[in-house]
């Protein structure tokens, strides 16, 4: 059981997360007369209906391919991994989900969209980065922010983001790292693809830990004490949901 909870709390983040409430759509208080009036649906309920109807349509279309696709709890089979990135792939295009990348972007445009420095936004982005998961191998970061000590040192005060000019030079002293780490904007498509497998790959890890748990917890009860506990390879999703 806890091998289904986990899957399918996976198809529960996608769609959780792209349902948001906006302030203008909070629901008021309704007050009622003494008489047992029947109540008048308002906008804020119309509004939370149209947004359940949307996340169980989003969880159900998920929860179908999960029944339909096979998935292989193997972490360290690249095959199996590509194919449960796959799986998570169509889950996000069949139910109109973010993928990571996307959700990371629309992050950024949320918290920082009114950042009005360069060096907050670059700090904010970082922030951004540890809170997902991610990781820097590469060390960009501290290569940007020497890149805009650099600027800042050159105009002699802190880079504002509305400061086009001075803009202008901290995006060419990325065009350098960009370069110097072999990051091309028409590669973007291929480290788009590099970590959602790295994420499936993360998540699979978690289905072999919950199966794990889940089988060691069954081999304490009295009826299954004497049955060998099977493969966690050979472990069929489908037939736990």
């Amino acid at each position: 059981m806890a091998l289904s909870t986990r899957i399918l709390s996976k198809s529960r983040q996608l769609c959780g997360s792209q349902s948001i409430l906006q302030k203008e759509n909070t629901i008021p208080v309704r007050f009622y007369a003494k008489e047992a009036a029947a109540p008048v649906a308002n906008k804020g309920d119309e509004i939370l209906k149209n947004i359940f109807l949307e996340v169980k349509a989003k969880y159900e279309t998920a929860l179908g391919i999960f029944r339909k696709e096979k998935i292989t709890i193997d972490p360290d089979d690249p095959a199996a991994v590509s194919q449960y990135a796959k799986v998570m792939k169509t889950v996000r295009q069949k139910a109109d989900l973010f993928s990571e990348s996307q959700r990371i972007q629309y992050t950024i445009q949320i918290r920082a969209q009114d950042v009005p420095d360069a060096r907050t936004y670059l700090l904010t982005l970082k922030d951004i980065r540890i809170k997902r998961g991610l990781t820097d191998d590469l060390g960009a970061e501290a290569m940007m922010m020497n890149a805009l000590d650099k600027v800042e040192k050159e105009i002699k005060k802190p880079l504002m983001r509305n400061d086009k000019q001075s803009m202008a030079l901290l995006t060419a002293e990325f065009d350098k790292i960009n370069k110097k780490l072999g990051i091309r904007k028409e590669d973007l498509p291929k480290y788009e693809e590099q970590l959602e497998l790295k994420i499936a790959k993360a998540q699979l890890e978690e289905l072999k830990k919950d199966a794990f748990e889940a089988m060691e917890t069954q081999k304490k009860r009295e009826e299954f004490k004497d049955e060998a506990m099977p493969d966690v390879k050979s472990l069929d999703i489908r037939n736990f949901l």
